[in-house]
């Protein structure tokens, strides 16, 4: 008889309330597709196009691969 494996539930991960705004500045033409999935995957494909984003450790590395396509902008406060 086959044994079914209980999921293990994760834990759920803590909001640290820690945003980033990034801003697309430049264009994804006569780039790798690569750079072009990562912005996707940001939120952002059209130039000056913004989005806040939780600042987690995986956002920082997406917006490192294609730091030069986008800029961080400062918080508005």
């Amino acid at each position: 008889m086959v044994e079914k494996k209980t999921a293990a539930k994760k834990a759920p991960e803590k909001k640290s309330g820690k945003t980033v705004t990034v801003r697309q500045i430049r264009s994804t033409a006569r780039k790798p597709k690569e750079q072009e999935a990562t912005l996707r995957g940001l939120g952002l494909g059209k130039i000056r196009r913004e989005r806040t984003l939780e600042d987690t450790p995986a956002v920082r590395g997406m917006i490192r691969a294609v730091q030069h396509l986008v800029e961080v902008v400062e918080d508005k406060k």
